[in-house]
């Protein structure tokens, strides 16, 4: 299993929400790059890159940002967050993006999705399954869609999507667990998907739960932020599990 750090952005600073709550925002570096560079440092290899701003204005925001950190590391970087049209899509991965994480445009605008897949192919492209409470949420989180979580996989999952980004946003950013229970569900209704967990990992113990669990990665976000799993640990995680 492959550690993925992440790095959220708000007005080009890096931060952490709680249950996608932007009223609950904390700001822990001015310098996002600064930040990718430590992970680097440490041996990771990925980056989970999400632009908030992007998220709640429908339009990417901090492409500028993407760029730097591809720019002056080497991390492999999966980008998300107000990829909404053509031009986000194209501008992102002209910018250093090697994935693209795709969620509410999924969900609102399958064409375009579909098109995307055929475009891009899946494998350049991450299907960004936000959930709450078995249903898919939209626009950073604010809105609830009528779309299960399992029917939005089978739905991508026929047209080759692989890698499938799921995020149990009751458990973002509150340090409580991941949802291994819903994560083994789900490997066993979709066998052969690549699939990530993102939310609530909160220590070293969890990681290695979820590697068990068969992840293909895990992203880690305010454990590290908040000094619950150092970097040097998540390091010698990453070569063991």
């Amino acid at each position: 299993m492959t550690i993925v750090p992440a790095i959220d952005l708000i007005d080009g600073k890096c931060v952490r929400l709680s249950k996608g709550d932007y009223s609950q925002c904390r700001t822990y570096s001015d310098s996002p790059v600064d930040m990718a560079r430590r992970f680097q440092d440490a041996g990771l290899k990925r980056l989970h890159l999400v632009d908030l701003d992007g998220a709640r204005s429908h339009h990417i925001v901090n492409l500028r940002t993407l760029e730097q950190i591809a720019a002056h590391t080497t991390l492999t970087i999966d980008f998300g967050g107000g990829v909404k049209s053509d031009t986000d899509i194209s501008s992102a991965f002209s910018a250093g993006a090697d994935m693209v994480t795709v969620g509410s445009l999924a969900v609102t605008d399958q064409e375009l999705m579909s098109e995307w897949i055929g475009k891009y192919g899946p494998e350049r492209l991450i299907l960004g399954a936000d959930a709450r409470d078995g249903y898919i949420s939209v626009n950073g989180w604010k809105e609830d869609s009528r779309l299960s979580l399992n029917a939005f996989i089978n739905m991508y999952r026929q047209q080759g999507i692989s890698h499938i980004l799921c995020t149990d946003i009751n458990r973002d950013g509150m340090l409580q667990g991941p949802s291994v229970g819903l994560y083994k569900d789900l490997l066993s209704k979709f066998p052969g998907i690549e699939l990530i967990a993102s939310g609530g990992v909160s220590c070293d113990e969890d990681l290695i739960d979820l590697s068990r669990a068969g992840l293909f990665e895990a992203i880690v976000g305010k454990a590290y932020y908040e000094g619950r799993i150092s970097l040097d640990r998540l390091s010698e995680l990453e070569q063991i599990l």
